[in-house]
């Protein structure tokens, strides 16, 4: 292996981890005077959340059946079928509703957060909105950037709650488990400790996927061919990043 070839590739790695941890310290600045329109920041809310329902639905109530069916196999071979309630509430609270939630707001939302800003910046409209001495990150980027970051929590509590009623179809209307059991485990079991986990990583995944999505779209060449790889770079770094960034969260909560 090349070591300039490698020593590049490290390189060129900290000075785009470099120029995104700048463009979030703007960002942020840039947030403040952003939260002071509230129509706006209710309409980027609208765009990446309420759009994204009908795909974060479907698949949390799918997602929710394939735990429930799981589940119940294994803890069944253990004798333990009564705790089906406890298991697809920690299953969904902790992991799969932040997680999954996080990928498809990266391949519903992020992409057309990207897009959008990305084809701004190849039609020059952010470049005539600098000339007029209008901050694009103020009433462009710092909006979508919130609206993300609010809506990922959201959504990831639609997920949970869909997805709970998935595993509560398939364990009590066609396993047999007791309802009641169902969920009286789950009350006894989950805690305010484990809820806390899975809002703390929705937290941090819209934080990611939003500045991802917005970081792309703003730098992106100005071309159509530009536009469409700053779309697949957002996607493929999205997910990336919420994968580590689970691995990591899960290790500092346990």
């Amino acid at each position: 292996m090349n070591p300039r070839g490698g020593n590049g590739f490290i390189l060129e790695g900290v000075r785009r981890l470099g120029a995104v941890t700048i463009f979030l310290v703007w960002l942020l600045l840039a947030s403040v005077p952003a939260l002071g329109r509230p129509r706006l920041l209710v309409h980027q809310v609208y765009n990446a959340g309420a759009r994204s329902l009908i795909i974060i639905m479907l698949s949390g109530l799918f997602v929710g059946m394939v735990l429930g069916l799981q589940a119940f196999n294994l803890l069944q071979r253990f004798g333990s079928e009564e705790a089906l309630g406890t298991a697809a509430a920690l299953g969904l609270l902790k992991e799969l509703s932040p997680v999954i939630t996080a990928l498809l707001f990266a391949g519903r939302a992020g992409t057309a957060l990207t897009s959008e800003i990305g084809l701004m910046r190849a039609t020059d409209q952010l470049t005539a909105m600098e000339i007029m001495a209008v901050d694009p990150l103020r009433h462009v980027a710092a909006p979508r950037f919130l609206g993300g970051v609010v809506a990922m929590p959201l959504l990831t509590v639609i997920f949970s709650v869909i997805g709970l009623y998935g595993a509560q179809l398939i364990g009590v209307q066609l396993m047999g488990v007791d309802k009641g059991v169902f969920w009286s485990q789950m009350q006894g079991s989950v805690g305010l400790h484990d809820v806390s986990e899975g809002v703390v990583k929705s937290l941090v995944f819209g934080v990611a996927c939003s500045l991802i999505a917005v970081h792309e779209g703003y730098h992106a060449e100005p071309t159509a061919e530009g536009v469409g790889l700053a779309t697949t770079r957002t996607v493929v770094a999205s997910s990336v990043i919420t994968l580590l960034l689970d691995y990591v969260l899960t290790a500092v909560f346990l």
